[in-house]
């Protein structure tokens, strides 16, 4: 039987002791592994594996020994409990296998739960599970996670009192991260929180997020942005120490300073420019890029941009001869001043 993207949540969180068992298959590798964790460890418990109540098999494995998923359903365990049968990255050359065990299974055997890539609508393995009366298939896809898949893994991590702002944030982030990192920075911030009874708040997911590839560009771009000439050169020759290229510099500030423009010329005003952008700006950083998208306004940032354009193009002359970070430090020095000016 096929089975809802919306029921197998819940399903793989509190499965059906009675099923002959389910299968699971999609694109991405790590979102179906993360599900079949959720649902073996709900089936078998934390001791199941320990326990000997779990046999892995390789679905590669089927196709030279058809009977060995039909033996591992019908073993007797030393240790009492339910069990399950795992065959990981099957293909239609395992069909004839499941189908066999599928046809032999009876009440008190092992669950059987497959997993998969993506499967056509005609494969043999997906029809074998979507046309049994007693087991189930899912298909996995990249979707973005619901509120109540987000609120699991944040229950998992032991996280339950969350302000409002800092929910906001963690559903941006699980939108951007894969399953897996999503549940690292869960567990991550759980450790943050340990022993703090105090709410989790946007600073705290901006501590525990994972860090932008950009992260060490902030400075030199906020610099700009808030006027703070003075601090600009010392900055700078720091980021030439490290290797930052000046080509660098200034796709990162033309980056920063269209979201800049595009806040500043929202409807809504700035604040909810910001709250459209993608990938999601929050925490702190949310807050400044809003201060410096109001201070500067849409008609000083044209004027950014416009400057930022005539020294991209400058850098990329063939006659250009004139250092290429000098450039750029002059222009970040100029963007400073203007935003210090006056609307």
């Amino acid at each position: 039987m096929k089975l809802s993207a919306r029921d197998a949540n819940r399903y793989f969180g509190h499965p059906e002791a009675d099923r002959t068992g389910m299968l699971i298959y999609g694109p991405d590798a790590m979102r179906v592994a993360l599900k079949r964790q959720e649902l073996i460890a709900a089936l078998i418990g934390p001791q199941g594996e320990e326990e000997m109540r779990l046999t892995r098999i390789p679905g590669a494995e089927l196709r030279k020994d058809k009977a060995r998923l039909h033996d591992a359903i019908k073993e007797v365990s030393f240790f009492p409990g339910p069990r399950v049968a795992f065959v990981e990255d099957a293909n239609d050359t395992a069909a004839p296998a499941v189908l066999a065990a599928l046809e032999d299974w009876a009440p008190g055997d092992a669950q059987i739960v497959v997993t998969a890539g993506q499967l056509k609508a005609s494969s043999k393995i997906r029809k074998v599970f979507e046309t049994h009366n007693n087991a189930y298939a899912v298909g996995i896809y990249n979707d973005p996670p619901s509120r109540e898949e987000i609120e699991a893994d944040l229950k998992a991590a032991g996280l339950k009192e969350i302000e409002h702002e800092a929910m906001t944030d963690l559903a941006n982030l699980a939108r951007e991260l894969d399953p897996g990192d999503f549940r690292q920075t869960c567990e991550k911030l759980a450790l943050y929180k340990f022993k703090d009874d105090l709410p989790v708040t946007s600073g705290d997911v901006t501590a525990c997020a994972p860090a932008s590839t950009e992260a060490a560009l902030d400075d030199v771009l906020n610099i700009v942005a808030e006027g703070r000439a003075q601090e600009l050169g010392p900055v700078l020759r720091k980021l030439e120490a490290q290797g930052v290229n000046p080509v660098l510099l200034l796709i990162s500030a033309t980056r920063h300073f269209r979201a800049l423009y595009a806040a500043a010329a929202d409807p809504g005003g700035a604040s909810a420019g910001i709250a459209r952008m993608r990938p999601p700006i929050f925490g702190p950083r949310r807050d400044r890029m809003v201060r410096q998208a109001s201070g500067w306004g849409a008609a000083k940032l044209e004027q950014a941009l416009s400057g930022l354009t005539d020294t991209d193009l400058q850098l990329r002359s063939a006659g250009q001869r004139a250092p290429e970070m000098a450039l750029v430090e002059r222009l970040f020095l100029r963007l400073a001043m203007l935003a210090r000016r006056g609307g």
